[in-house]
């Protein structure tokens, strides 16, 4: 942190301690607190949650932490973008009047027993939410989600923000986030804000900084398959198998994007649906792709709000 200039009217907290110290103080103010819990290299997506905290909320604060327990062995931990000064930098820009404080606390600090990335060695307290994290992305990352709850669980302590926000892009992630807060009984009320967009479509990600020149158009094939499939159902169409198919078959256009899944689901239940979808109770079409080494997600909900 020595190399790191702290923006005017930005508070920057590495330590749990020192956080509450100043929690308890906008506590007693009477202070309302909304927050975004992020992994930094923040982008148009995230300013726009914390521009809606800001809104909402006298005091925002972002939490800026990689979190282990949500990687496996396999993924990209060790080059995860980590960019705290432009990230400051962003948010100083983006909310240049509004007190902000930023958390951005250690691996030790937040996982006091260690966090090995083999699920089997780790030791300690986890927080899982059955039913939710075992389909589509629980099924290509079937740690992720445990990692998601457990860090927004220990972040929701931490902060104990009034108000939450999150991205639509990270649909799933929501859906387990919402059940979790009510079945634990957290005091935080959770804001869905919609998937924040490039003007070509694709879905704004950290992720994208991975991605080519000559990649960034392949990145675009999920979004126009799920645009297709939004336009047939728009249409009339209304079968979920000829849907999906649709989907698949834009895609085949693009020889360089590897199909993870493309899925239309029960938006309270997440199982795939077969048939005809029920427009009084919708659905969500969602998918996932890989283009080279970078996986991308996004989704569309059909009369569902987030």
């Amino acid at each position: 942190m020595d190399d790191i200039t702290i923006p005017e009217g930005i508070q920057i907290f590495t330590t749990i301690k020192a956080f509450r110290k100043w929690r308890r103080e906008i506590l007693l103010s009477g202070k309302t607190v909304g927050f975004v819990p992020t992994m930094g290299a923040l982008h148009a997506g995230h300013m726009g949650l914390a521009t809606q905290a800001a809104n909402d909320n006298d005091v925002v604060c972002l939490s800026i932490f990689v979190n282990p327990a949500q990687f496996s062995p396999t993924e990209d931990l060790a080059t995860y973008p980590r960019t705290l000064q432009a990230d400051l930098d962003t948010l100083k820009e983006t909310l240049p009047d509004k007190a902000c404080a930023v958390l951005v606390p250690s691996v030790a600090e937040m996982y006091p027993n260690g966090i090995p990335l083999d699920r089997s060695q780790q030791e300690g307290a986890f927080v899982e939410v059955l039913g939710l994290s075992h389909q589509l992305e629980g099924k290509t990352r079937p740690h992720f989600f445990r990692g998601v709850a457990t860090v927004v669980t220990k972040l929701f302590n931490i902060v104990q923000p009034e108000h939450a926000y999150f991205g639509q892009k990270d649909v799933q992630q929501c859906m387990v986030l919402r059940r979790m807060v009510r079945d634990l009984h957290l005091p935080v009320q959770l804001h869905i804000c919609p998937t924040a967009r490039a003007e070509d479509g694709l879905a704004l990600s950290s992720r994208n900084a991975y991605l080519t020149e000559d990649q960034r158009h392949d990145a675009l094939a999920l979004y126009a398959a799920l645009s297709r499939m939004q336009s047939l159902y728009d249409l009339g169409m209304t079968d979920a198998d000829t849907l999906r198919e649709a989907g698949k078959e834009l895609l085949s256009n693009f020889p360089d994007v590897r199909l993870d899944y493309i899925s239309i689901a029960s938006p309270d239940t997440l199982k795939e649906i077969q048939g005809e979808i029920d427009p009084s109770v919708g659905a969500v079409m969602s998918g996932a792709v890989y283009v080279g080494t970078t996986r991308l997600i996004d989704n569309f909900l059909i009369n569902v709000q987030p």
